[in-house]
């Protein structure tokens, strides 16, 4: 099944614990710290795959987190670092960060890899934290706790020719003429539910890839039928062949609705070059119209060329006048990407609320993940936190804003008691 867009939550790893310990062994006394730390946590990493082409893998499996570092060892041995989870994706998929709606990423090369979430870093043992005034330091780090993010796919088939037109216009019929593809085809409107993919030879040795897009209509920039779900497709294609149903009530009156629509959904459609074609040819009626659509479309200067998908008459010729085109268009590496404006954010920030019961909430990137790394049973550990309190000036302001003995001081998920 065909699918185009997909929702998910992706974790890293968590980083490894560090660990508190004391080497002891026979004739050795004060051996000293030899806690060691714990193994960074696994990448989650999207990669492009060329073989594939839908991302219908993210129907039934949503979640995915990679594996965590493990603890940290005695005799300073180092905790085993997570495995990084990849996750394949096909070219053209863009990555947005579905709460902010910002663009993480835009994979299109084979082999192209986006880190999206980097696994915490092990916590470190109490070797670290030796001294000469504080030689037997019961002091370490948790492992720094995973990123996270909720995740929307978006895929943008990438095509050298895109087929445009009415639907029934012939589409499908003309990439199955060109192409090994094999679309559905019927005599009836709405037949192509999808968009499809054929690989016509060029030459000896060239090709180049064709998209048949589902029928557009009058509206489908603002999402009617289908429009948005499959006018994104298009905005990969550098040349568009704009097939012109010639049994149609008015091919001309097609032609203007399908480009209006085209310039409504992204202005840079409409810009597009297009190869047009009266399809049907070979039928008398359409023969006997060919002049006059021939006469007002050079009106409105364009160049037109007739033909007939299902009986084969001149779409070799279509073809090949659309690659010539495809040499004067740049190619996707060429055409520089859409800026990505983010706010700066400082990682030391840090607000202070009052609770409902009268407490005190602080809430920080940097004082949460410093607490979610301490060991609150260690004594030397609570002291590190408290002086990494105060170096973000938290204690400062806290006694600014008014807090008093035993009130109680919340951070994240972790209850403190505030002593002077």
């Amino acid at each position: 099944m065909f699918i185009d867009q997909a929702e998910i939550y992706v974790s890293s790893g968590k980083g490894g614990d560090g660990i508190v310990h004391f080497r002891r062994e026979k004739y050795v006394p004060r051996g000293g710290p030899d806690g060691g730390d714990g193994g960074k946590g696994g990448d989650v990493i999207f990669e492009v795959r060329t073989t594939l082409n839908t991302l219908s893998a993210f129907r039934h499996v949503r979640r995915y987190i990679a594996d965590s570092g493990k603890r940290g060892g005695r005799n300073n041995r180092y905790g085993k670092s997570g495995d990084d989870l990849i996750i394949l994706i096909p070219p053209g998929t863009i990555i947005y960060d579905s709460i902010t709606n910002d663009i993480l990423g835009d994979l299109t090369d084979e082999g192209q890899q986006l880190i999206i979430c980097k696994g915490g870093r092990g916590g470190r043992g109490n070797t670290h934290f030796k001294n000469s005034r504080h030689q037997v330091p019961r002091t370490a780090e948790k492992g720094e706790p995973p990123e996270e993010k909720n995740i929307r796919l978006e895929l943008k088939l990438i095509a050298d020719i895109g087929l445009i037109g009415v639907p029934n216009a012939g589409k499908s019929t003309l990439l199955a003429s060109l192409t090994n593809a094999q679309p559905k085809i019927a005599s009836y409107p709405f037949t192509t539910l999808i968009p499809n993919l054929g690989v016509a030879p060029v030459g000896e040795y060239d090709s180049v890839v064709l998209a048949d897009i589902p029928g557009l209509i009058e509206g489908a920039s603002q999402g009617a039928g289908l429009g948005h779900e499959f006018l994104r497709h298009i905005q990969r294609t550098r040349v568009l062949i704009h097939l012109l149903d010639g049994m149609g009530e008015d091919p001309i009156a097609d032609f203007s609705q399908i480009n209006t629509e085209l310039a409504l959904f992204d202005p840079r459609l409409g810009e597009k070059l297009q190869i047009v074609a009266l399809n049907k040819i070979d039928q008398p009626e359409v023969a006997e119209r060919w002049d006059e659509i021939k006469k007002e479309m050079k009106s409105r200067g364009y160049e037109i060329m007739s033909i007939s998908a299902l009986a084969r008459t001149d779409i070799r010729k279509l073809l090949l006048k659309a690659v010539e085109k495809l040499a004067e268009t740049p190619t996707l590496e060429e055409v520089a990407p859409l800026p990505v404006y983010r706010p700066e954010t400082d990682p030391n920030e840090f607000e202070i609320n009052r609770a409902d019961d009268g407490g005190w909430r602080i809430s920080g990137a940097a004082i949460e993940r410093a607490a979610k790394m301490t060991y609150w049973e260690h004594y030397g550990s609570i002291r590190r936190f408290q002086k990494i309190m105060a170096a973000l000036g938290i204690e400062k302001a806290l006694r600014k804003a008014g807090i008093e003995e035993g009130d109680t001081v919340y951070v994240d998920e972790y209850e403190l008691e505030w002593q002077e």
